[in-house]
């Protein structure tokens, strides 16, 4: 088939490489073209995918309607609060005929909306496939064993995006709940940037094992308030992204916390940061949502304090552990 993938960040190009890996006529874009001509020297995406080899069998461009001229299916891929301005520029060269896949993580900070609800307005061509789960960019790109979810309204649309990505190294599952993969995946990195704040902290398994645990919980809260369904959550794109973006080396929303926790300012932070960490950005639109909704989320209202109040994480230890005491279920 031909596949374009917009959005040279490491997930975009990991989904490239293993797309081409399947036979697939893939193309890359990337909006800088600078950029894109120094990949197209050394083959290697050095900013946001370091020691990985781009395949020769991959075309990399900077041009908007070539990127996506004649595809059969057209993959997103750039940072959520990039989204619906990269989706608006493409608007005129994407068909019916075209699959569109949405791989971004994030939730929209002025519109607080999903990213799939934000591609099928702009482009008008019916339900949009997400496609999430435990997915570290560094991993799939070097064959690493993965399972993700690819969901859709339409099932037909989901269950093709299903077997374009299968494979010996990715195993592909399906699922209606749109909005529970979506939120699982916005919400996970909010969660994993306090799991850095324990870990830089100097805290142990113990405290590690708690937020994970009273994270999904908050996760399922804000899941059933918005419409989706919580028992998605128990799936890859709840409970298994939460796994590997909280415990992960490879995880920039960890990194955020764990330099938060040892007293780095997240400003400091931020602008040392060539990668994007969406629970940052995360942070903000789902502490707004859940306030809307009255979901009450404690960890994640705490994430969003020490991002953008200031505050100390270390007071966030007794603001938790001496909250209200209740029953757990």
């Amino acid at each position: 088939m031909k596949i374009s993938v917009i959005g040279d960040g490491g997930w975009g190009s990991a989904n490239a490489i293993l797309l081409s890996g399947y036979g697939h006529e893939v193309t890359l874009w990337g909006a800088f073209p600078d950029y894109i001509e120094e990949m197209k020297r050394t083959r290697v995406n050095s900013r946001y995918l370091p020691g990985v080899s781009l395949p020769e069998n991959i075309r990399l461009s900077s041009n908007i309607q070539e990127a996506v001229s004649g595809a059969d299916v057209v993959v997103f891929a750039p940072p959520s609060k990039f989204f619906a301005s990269v989706v608006e520029s493409f608007k005129e060269f994407i068909t019916s005929e075209m699959l569109v896949v949405s791989l971004t993580k994030g939730l929209c900070e002025s519109t607080n909306k999903r990213m799939t609800e934000i591609a099928a307005e702009i482009l008008g061509t019916g339900p949009i496939v997400a496609l999430a789960g435990p997915s570290h960019a560094e991993e799939v790109s070097r064959g690493i064993p993965t399972a993700i979810v690819a969901a859709c309204a339409d099932e037909e649309k989901a269950k093709k995006v299903q077997k374009i990505w299968s494979g010996p190294r990715m195993r592909v599952y399906t699922s209606s709940d749109t909005a529970g993969v979506e939120i699982g995946g916005a919400v996970k990195n909010v969660l994993a940037i306090a799991v850095g704040c324990s870990d830089g902290m100097g805290f142990g398994d113990n405290t590690r094992a708690a937020i994970i645990t009273r994270g999904l919980v908050e996760m399922k809260r804000f899941v059933l308030a918005y419409g989706g369904k919580p028992e998605t959550l128990s799936g890859l794109a709840g409970v298994g992204d939460l796994i590997v973006t909280c415990t992960s080396v490879h995880s920039r929303n960890h990194s955020v916390g764990e330099r938060l926790g040892k007293g780095e300012s997240i400003d400091s932070i931020l602008s040392s940061m060539q990668m994007v960490a969406e629970g940052v950005w995360n942070s903000k639109v789902v502490h707004e949502i859940a306030k809307r909704l009255g979901v009450d989320m404690p960890i994640c209202n705490l994430v969003y304090r020490a991002c953008y109040e200031g505050y100390d994480v270390t007071k966030a230890v007794e603001s938790i552990m001496l909250r209200e005491l209740k029953d757990e279920i």
